[in-house]
């Protein structure tokens, strides 16, 4: 039986203390979810004035890959709970901390260090766990890249082994557009240039993130629980839109969470987890996991009783969690378009007159053109009426040079 957490008041001796390791719009929501239950929070990001560090008690930025400074400044602020927000973490630092007896991350140390990296998550699943995933090949140099291509065939799809929300994919048709994928990867990798993965393209009818929770039961146990299946539009491997409830077949549902189930017991800890997956008919396939929420899920901010955030929050204090489903919804995201700091935003109240919208900036303080910059979300009866307001709700804030 696990003793109930009790809570303290920020910025005094009986506080709770939290820190966030990355804090980008997802990091934000999240502080403001632990917040809410008294929880004092420390926001670390790479650089100045992310979202999350304007709403945080503290903020700091550091290199968080680089495994000293890491060390550094969790010994100076000695969190109760360390949640990792993004991939490019010192994570072996984390591991030996952990080890130690020193931290608390969230859910573990090694769940942060399998899913930073693709080599290490899709390892665990198709060769430990033996669930369906595609054919796939490592890669850590061009020639080798070329002869995975060849054994893999096309179309395939092409990652950096380290990196977040869809940065560096290419999907290629051809051995002529190897090199360019190649030279995409690199740029796009978080923190190792040098080594992608190569997955055979599955023909599948539509893609989902199941967010699967673990949180504390009544009987002091660990429990798991689903939300709703979400839906996602993906462009160059970066979602544009979200929707939820994805309808599915019954027994696609079923492999769905039996998958989801094993993937995130076998990491352990506690709060969300965002499962990614390839649905053909009712066959799936594991695609990815995060061990947090996920930005697909930003949906939920309109679709649930509680959003990803107030379930992550809940779920890592041991509290008792709620997946219900509010009302069918979806999400559109809102880009930067133009490549400039401090930018600001026109239409939001247009934006608002959609029926059942609603509008999240980011405060994100550089814009770039693809920049993921807001979102709008909206709830209707069913969730094709909901897509087509939070694709109308975005299309109406527009992006403009600051004066």
């Amino acid at each position: 039986m696990t003793t109930p957490r009790i809570f303290g008041t920020p910025l005094s001796p009986s506080a709770t203390k939290v820190m966030l390791l990355g804090s980008g719009e997802l990091g934000k929501e999240v502080i403001i979810a632990l917040q809410r239950l008294g929880v004092e929070v420390i926001a670390v990001d790479r650089y100045p004035n992310a979202p999350g560090h304007q709403v945080a008690h503290r903020a700091h930025v550091i290199n968080m890959a680089d495994g000293a400074a890491l060390a550094a400044l969790i010994e100076q602020e000695q969190p109760d709970l360390i949640v990792p927000e993004i991939e490019a973490i010192a994570t072996d630092t984390l591991a030996a901390l952990e080890q130690a007896g020193k931290i608390t991350c969230i859910p573990t140390a090694r769940a942060a260090q399998l899913t930073m990296n693709r080599e290490g998550i899709r390892c665990l699943a198709a060769e430990t766990l033996g669930l369906a995933t595609s054919p796939y090949r490592f890669a850590s140099s061009l020639a080798e890249l070329e002869a995975a291509c060849a054994q893999i065939g096309f179309p395939c799809v092409i990652k950096p082994v380290m990196s977040s929300s869809g940065k560096g994919q290419s999907k290629i048709d051809s051995a002529a557009e190897v090199k360019a994928a190649w030279d995409y990867a690199a740029a796009g990798s978080r923190v190792d240039a040098g080594r992608v993965i190569v997955e055979g393209f599955i023909d599948f009818d539509y893609e989902i993130t199941l967010l699967t929770v673990r949180s504390l039961g009544a009987d002091g146990q660990i429990e798991t629980s689903f939300c709703e299946p979400i839906g996602h539009l993906q462009v160059h491997g970066d979602y544009v839109e979200s929707w939820q409830p994805c309808r599915m077949d019954p027994v696609a549902l079923e492999r769905a969470r039996d998958i989801a189930h094993k993937v995130t017991a076998n990491l352990g800890g506690m709060g969300v987890f965002g499962v990614e997956l390839f649905v053909k008919n009712d066959m799936v396939w594991f695609s990815e996991v995060s061990p947090r929420p996920h930005d697909t899920g930003m949906v939920t901010m309109a679709s649930q009783v509680q959003s990803e955030f107030e379930l992550h929050a809940k779920a890592i204090l041991g509290l008792p969690v709620n997946v219900a489903l509010r009302a069918p919804g979806a999400s559109a995201v809102i880009y930067g378009q133009h490549e400039a700091k401090a930018i600001a935003f026109e239409g939001v109240a247009d934006a608002l007159r959609v029926p059942g919208s609603d509008i999240r900036l980011f405060g994100k303080p550089e814009s770039f053109a693809r920049r993921r910059m807001g979102v709008a979300l909206a709830t209707a009866d069913d969730v094709e009426t909901a897509r087509t307001r939070a694709k109308e709700a975005a299309s109406r804030v527009k992006p403009v040079l600051a004066k």
